[in-house]
């Protein structure tokens, strides 16, 4: 079984979103642990970049807080290879097409699997490009993880079919961002995906905020995705966020365990 499967092998899976850099490396280590800390399965780490097209404001301003405050790729890689020193759940790097670009595709795929990541999701590049990054992140181990949106449609099973790691399902169009409401039909694209690939997991993420909607989207698949409300209490709480932080994750992780 790969790794990043492994995350949803016992019950469902809480995968928190974190900026890197965002107030600092410092910070960004001290969450990512007191995720872990408190039940989530998979993290996902966000490279800073200067135009995150799929990013709502919250996201946007945690990226510019972090390049403010100088961050690099090559820090990024240095904060993984810490965090690896105790951290041994599945990481994935959730980053732009142009950060592996002019970084050079082989030489930041090769170092972020020396680093210890486990996958990478590149919500700018569509499912008929895939292929530009698949055979490389193979190469090194890692899983180009696919995403599907309400806009999908007949594409679905497509992308199913070719998926590694685990589909992230898009709750909403347009943005990232918190929602008062998801009226997607999640169970539907759920279902399709099931159908095309039996053995693939799926998350959902893209507005879940609230440990009802965390419940709700987990009980229709395999586990929810939360970036937005935990920038949010980054940006409140600075560099004393951490064990806030910890406290959202354990009421998100408890809630699914009710699924």
């Amino acid at each position: 079984m790969s790794r990043i499967k492994e995350a949803f092998a016992h019950g469902k899976a809480f995968i928190p979103f974190i900026t890197c850099g965002d107030p600092d490396l410092e910070t960004t280590a001290a969450c990512v642990r007191e995720c872990v800390k408190n039940g989530a399965s998979l993290i996902e780490l966000g490279i800073p970049f200067s135009d995150p097209t799929a990013e709502g404001p919250v996201i946007q301003g945690a990226n510019l807080r972090a390049l403010l405050g100088g961050v690099t790729t090559d820090q990024v890689f240095d904060l993984v290879r810490d965090l690896r020193r105790d951290v041994t759940v599945p990481m994935v790097f959730m980053t732009y097409a142009n950060v592996v670009f002019s970084y050079g595709m082989d030489r930041f795929l090769s170092r972020a699997a020396e680093a210890g990541m486990n996958g990478l999701i590149l919500p700018d590049v569509p499912f008929e490009e895939k292929e530009e990054f698949a055979p490389a992140c193979r190469k090194y181990g890692l899983e180009l993880v696919s995403l599907i949106a309400p806009t999908s449609e007949g594409r679905i099973s497509e992308i199913a079919r070719a998926a590694e790691g685990f589909v992230y399902c898009v709750s909403s169009l347009g943005v990232t961002g918190v929602r008062s409401e998801i009226t997607t039909d999640i169970g539907a694209m759920v279902a399709l995906v099931r159908q095309a690939n039996p053995g693939i997991p799926c998350a959902v993420g893209f507005g879940i905020s609230t440990p009802e909607q965390a419940r709700k989207m987990a009980s229709l698949s395999d586990g929810a995705i939360v970036g937005s409300a935990i920038i949010k209490i980054l940006a409140q709480y600075g560099k004393d966020a951490p064990e806030h932080v910890g406290a959202y994750v354990k009421s998100m992780t408890d809630a699914l365990k009710e699924c």
